[in-house]
């Protein structure tokens, strides 16, 4: 709850932050839906102002970022995701301030990015700080990094359930009810400071929609495919972007973003609605307000936009610009529908607000998170159908096009995989086949329940291999199965349990070729002490692994 209301409270700075530096820079509150009209401090420039204003910038939060915390740098979501599975949840302090200001001058000045990035790594930088001073245990570092981020979300978008789901599905990757519950506090706890600074109004006021025709569902699947080429492209080009940034740059790091502010300002003079976040123009696609052409346009531009920023050196989130590219992409379906199907198509606005919540799963491969944010964003359910086909198919288009998500890429570029062992880790590292021991005596699938219930009170193990008659591997039965079903089924029941093989569980299998990380991830889940090794063919038992056959391969025992 202290990590959830300083994620509050940090959100309320943050926001100001970006209110006052756009209010300083541009004269206005938010220049994106100002069209290209002049700053009034500096009325003679006309609208080639914003030529100047990522410059100014840029020499401001360049500096700032490169002495002080250069993990400030970018989007900020894939190093709380590596603090968490890799580095026990540490991050440094500093981050906190320094992301606030850098991010809020970006912002502030120009750039084309979110706030969803710095108020994650704000909040996950309470966090770390707050169990790090109490010298909790690193576990429970972890949790509060991930409660920090739930906090910073929930607080700054108003959506408690989007932070809790963002924080599970992307910062600590499980759904473990202890994990759940703590989550929860810190994002009721955020959400409370924020609806009592910036109201209990959803985050965007859209107009309500309806699906009309049942053959609107085979339209908004068509979006969910068209919607994940788009987030798989908005992921390529932003790390392309970045590259080609990072090749032509020669000079000192403080100085890019002023420098590279120059062809950011080209880019607002031509297509001011870029200018920041950009939610008046997203809220407008929606309602319409702008010709198919025009929509596609903005997409390109607003992707364009943002790995700019990014690349020469910004910070800010990608959230919320896929939100505006599937926002756009969905306004331009819509409209032509709307000319191709008059008589099916629905409002066009229906397709935009689909289309948010497509492009975002798309690219950060999150599809409950997607739904639920795009819920609590909008405070529209009357869509949810179409928006959780549309979601999941963009999920899957995905996942088949690309390894990696938006955030997951930057860390692989680096070298670093989430799911492997630690650089300089000295376990993980090896081949499951290179630390597995021999497999316990296996169970028949015919054996009984009282016969399985003997040989598991004398094994080490909680859980037994199952093979059948021609020895082919069929699951494992745990210790917690057999004593539930001799203990709450009646002997002789119809239906009832009466063999090894009717509690037999099939997992997905190990395999000796598997990292020995791979495999520890799979064991904190295992219902047992241990999993089974079978070989390519999936059917032959060759070993079993477990916590201590792990740590034994530190520890070789030498004939």
């Amino acid at each position: 709850m202290l990590v959830g209301v300083g994620a509050g409270l940090g959100s309320v700075v943050f926001r100001w932050l970006i209110k006052v530096f756009t209010q300083l820079f541009t004269g206005h509150g938010d220049y994106a839906g100002a069209g290209h009209a002049a700053n009034p401090h500096l009325s003679w420039l006309g609208p080639f102002f914003v030529l100047l204003v990522p410059v100014v910038g840029g020499l401001l939060y360049g500096p700032l970022v490169d002495r002080f915390a250069k993990e400030a740098r970018g989007h900020g979501v894939p190093e709380v995701m590596l603090a968490v599975t890799q580095r026990g949840g540490r991050i440094n302090a500093n981050v906190a301030v320094v992301k606030s200001l850098a991010s809020a001058l970006t912002i502030g000045s120009g750039g084309s990015v979110g706030r969803e990035g710095p108020i994650v790594q704000i909040g996950s930088a309470l966090g770390s700080t707050l169990g790090r001073l109490t010298k909790v245990t690193e576990a429970r570092v972890r949790l509060l990094v991930a409660c920090g981020a739930a906090g910073g979300i929930a607080a700054t978008f108003n959506a408690p359930l989007a932070g809790v789901f963002f924080a599970m599905e992307l910062i600590l990757r499980d759904f473990a009810i202890e994990s759940f519950g703590a989550v929860v506090l810190s994002s009721v706890a955020a959400s409370v400071i924020g609806r009592a600074a910036f109201g209990n109004a959803a985050f965007l006021n859209l107009p309500s929609f309806h699906v009309e025709h049942v053959a609107q569902y085979g339209l908004f699947a068509l979006l969910g495919i068209a919607a994940g080429l788009v987030g798989v492209g908005f992921t390529r080009i932003l790390y392309w972007v970045e590259d080609a940034c990072d090749w032509a740059w020669r000079g000192p790091e403080w100085l890019r973003p002023a420098v590279g502010g120059l062809l950011l300002g080209v880019v607002l003079l031509l297509l001011p609605e870029m200018y920041g976040v950009g939610y008046p123009v997203l809220e407008k696609a929606t309602e319409g307000g702008y010709a198919a052409g025009f929509l596609l346009l903005l997409l390109v531009g607003k992707i364009l936009a943002t790995s700019l920023t990014i690349g020469i050196g910004g910070s800010g989130g990608v959230f919320a610009p896929s939100l505006f590219v599937g926002a756009m992409l969905g306004s331009a379906y819509g409209a032509g529908l709307h000319v191709l199907l008059p008589g099916t198509a629905g409002a066009a606005g229906a397709y935009a607000l689909v289309g948010m919540g497509a492009v975002f799963a798309g690219s950060a491969r999150a599809p409950i998170t997607a739904v639920v944010i795009l819920f609590e964003l909008t405070g529209e359910y009357s869509i949810i159908l179409p928006l959780m086909l549309a979601i999941v198919t963009a999920t899957l288009v995905s996942k088949l096009l690309s390894r990696d998500t938006v955030y997951t890429l930057k860390l692989r570029r680096r070298g670093i995989d989430l799911d492997a062992a630690a650089p300089g880790a000295p376990l993980g590292g090896q081949r499951v086949d290179e630390v597995m021991e021999q497999a316990p005596d296996p169970l028949s699938a015919g054996s009984s329940l009282s016969a399985a219930a003997l040989m598991l009170s004398h094994s080490e193990h909680g859980s037994l291999p199952v093979l059948d008659a021609q020895d082919r591997y069929v699951g494992t039965v745990t210790a917690r199965a057999v004593a539930e079903a001799l203990a709450e089924t009646p002997d002789g029941e119809a239906g009832a349990p009466a063999t090894a093989g009717d509690l037999a569980e099939l997992r997905p299998p190990l395999a000796p070729d598997m990292s020995l990380s791979a495999a520890l991830h799979a064991l904190v889940s295992a219902p047992g002490t241990g999993l089974p090794v079978l070989d390519s063919d999936k059917h032959a038992l060759v070993g079993w692994i477990t916590h201590q056959s792990a740590l034994r391969a530190l520890h070789p025992v030498t004939a």
